[in-house]
């Protein structure tokens, strides 16, 4: 499961901007909020690429940060929070 910022915040037990705000602090993200090592961080941060068309301004392009389920506790480590209990994915088991 991949998750927003806001609902990893959630789940850490903080907000959006203070989880932001201690993530750059870490040098997680960048000045753009997107992860500052994206090959290093793969397994734990990604980014969400998306377009759209406006109907004056044209294509219109984002990317937004997103935390993997391993992240999760990755981000708790990294930034000196509580891990939060994660169910366990069982979707591999028959």
């Amino acid at each position: 499961m991949i998750r927003d910022l806001q609902k990893a915040a959630r789940q850490l037990g903080t907000t959006r901007p203070k989880l932001i705000a201690a993530m750059k602090e870490a040098g997680l993200l960048n000045d753009q909020n997107l992860p500052a090592n994206p090959m290093r961080d793969k397994f734990y941060l990604q980014v969400k690429r998306g377009s759209w068309y406006h109907e004056t301004m044209g294509m219109q392009h984002s990317e937004s940060t997103r935390v993997t389920q391993a992240g999760i506790n990755w981000l708790a480590d990294k930034l000196g929070l509580e891990r939060p209990q994660i169910p366990e994915d069982n979707r591999g088991v028959a």
